[in-house]
């Protein structure tokens, strides 16, 4: 096999040839088909979270085809398309686990950052945390759902069920999320850096009802704001946009710093939370849901040995929407 190798934290990829891994107990080996470039990525090739693993495979937004199966494995079969997120494996038994909520499990694996990742040809995978993906949809318009798109409905769930949705920073999560969020009759309101007029119109073509810098106060209080940008600037920004009562969730793993600011804008029971990665169950959840909204995701694609020139677009904001890499 072929993969895109992080062997150095801040250096480029490296395109390497490896051995094919044969799945272990409770495993799957799926040959990759497509695989998302996501914002964590970067956290991961910039060193920004925390105990890396290098050298890794980056990746975590997988489609693919089964074509092996380790010991024990019965839910899945040989040739079955699947996708493989960002929560990797949970250990099961620690409180969080026991409690429903193997999101926050102490013991976890997440896909291209502590366990190889998709951008390779192949990659193994726990049988229990691989998605059926059916035949709705094609390998590169699936792959941003595998992170993107979990994650905004993770976020959406904690935002509440207000009809006025903020959303910060209109990438790939956002863009997906958008769709969700008209689906289910809410008005959306989508904040861009400052004078960024594509996406800003990118956003009102995707039924966005206002569309404004991040440094703008939105036309009428929101009832909840998704912050998706990794700017810490924006947290006392969107308190100030939300009502009394509001929410203001903040759906990145890794953001700059807060920068003090007033208690008045937290005051009046304004409430900030974090999401931290995902269930099995949100994952379940939320793709069965697609196929019935008519859910599309706009996509940019690049040839796996362009990975490092992916990283540097999406750094950069250089797409609308998500990247992914075909094998």
């Amino acid at each position: 096999m072929n993969a895109m190798v992080l062997n150095q934290l801040r250096r480029p990829l490296v395109w390497t040839e490896l051995p094919t891994p044969e799945p272990g107990l409770g495993q799957i080996r799926v040959q990759v088909t497509a695989c998302g470039v996501c914002r964590t990525d970067l956290h991961v090739v910039d060193g920004e979270l925390p105990h890396p693993q290098v050298p890794i495979i980056p990746g975590h937004e997988i489609v693919g085809r089964i074509d092996a199966l380790g010991p024990n494995v019965t839910s899945l079969e040989l040739g079955q398309r699947v996708g493989i997120p960002w929560l990797g494996h949970t250990c099961g038994v620690c409180p969080y686990c026991r409690a429903g909520r193997e999101n926050l499990c102490d013991h976890p694996l997440f896909t291209g950052y502590t366990r190889n990742g998709g951008f390779a040809t192949a990659t193994v995978a726990d049988a229990r945390f691989a998605f059926p993906l059916g035949d709705h949809g094609t390998d590169v318009s699936l792959a941003p759902l595998l992170c993107a798109g979990l994650i905004g409905w993770r976020a959406l769930g904690l935002a509440g069920p207000g009809q006025r949705l903020g959303l910060y920073g209109f990438g790939a999560a956002a863009h997906i999320l958008a769709q969700v969020a008209r689906s289910q009759g809410r008005s959306v309101f989508a904040f861009t850096r400052p004078g960024d007029v594509a996406t800003q119109n990118f956003a009102r073509e995707l039924g966005a009802v206002w569309a404004g810098g991040s440094d703008e106060l939105p036309p009428e209080p929101l009832d909840a704001a998704i912050i998706f940008a990794t700017v810490g600037d924006l947290v006392p920004l969107a308190l100030s946009a939300v009502r009394k009562g509001g929410r203001v969730v903040c759906a990145g793993i890794h953001m700059s710093d807060l920068p003090t600011f007033p208690y008045r804008l937290l005051w009046e029971e304004r409430q900030l939370v974090s999401v931290a990665n995902l269930t099995r169950q949100d994952g379940l959840d939320f793709l069965r849901l697609v196929p019935d909204i008519h859910l599309t995701t706009k996509t940019t694609t690049y040839p796996l040995t362009q990975a490092n020139q992916a990283l540097a677009d999406l750094r950069a904001g250089r797409f609308a929407g998500a990247a992914v890499l075909i094998p």
